[in-house]
């Protein structure tokens, strides 16, 4: 076992987990879950059934990633964010996996604190949610997404630095150019990182 599971934690059968990965205490980890290499579950995490994660994620306390979650490489959840999977439930009426929604969250992205991902979108590579926002759409890469229901109020470099208006990041010198689609890509680092 080259992973460290507090003694605290329940792992169930047919689990993945990677090398480096720590789950601290209080966690589950469902039947078909996988997760990736070096990263860390904090306190009170639940993995669902069948969600993946990919290397290099960050979870922290209180979240619970439910069935139809997909985490890619270098995902940061915030303390207590939540992921739905049902658009529509009643506890009289269950609909079980196969009504469940699926929500993937790309490369790179950050979703803070408090925040709440309503399923069935999609989170760009290295786009940022902020602490409380309320996720109703898809997200494209790289955006900087605030508010109830959250919005577009800038965008963000790859470093978590908010960009300028010239799409250019002070902190680390990437810079990014705007497509014929709104969106941003990067085209060049003007300075070491």
């Amino acid at each position: 076992m080259n992973y460290f599971v507090h003694e605290s934690s329940y792992i169930d059968e047919n689990v993945q987990i990677g090398d480096n990965t720590k789950i601290w205490h209080f966690c589950h980890i469902q039947s078909g879950a996988r997760i990736g290499r070096n990263c860390t579950l904090g306190q009170n995490v639940n993995v669902s059934n069948h969600v993946k994660i990919g290397d290099n994620c960050k979870i922290q306390n209180n979240v619970s990633l439910y069935e139809g979650v997909e985490l890619e490489d270098g995902v940061f959840c915030g303390p207590s964010m939540v992921f739905t999977n049902d658009l529509t439930p009643r506890a009289e009426y269950p609909k079980g996996s196969a009504g469940y929604k699926p929500t993937l969250v790309r490369r790179g992205a950050t979703i803070g604190a408090n925040a709440t991902i309503v399923c069935s979108h999609e989170l760009g590579e290295y786009c940022m949610i902020a602490a409380g926002a309320v996720v109703t759409t898809d997200v494209k890469p790289y955006a900087l997404m605030a508010g109830v229901p959250a919005r577009q109020t800038g965008w963000v470099c790859r470093c978590g630095n908010i960009l300028d208006n010239r799409l250019h990041c002070d902190k680390c010198g990437r810079e990014y150019e705007k497509t014929d689609k709104e969106r941003i890509r990067f085209v060049v680092c003007s300075s070491a990182i």
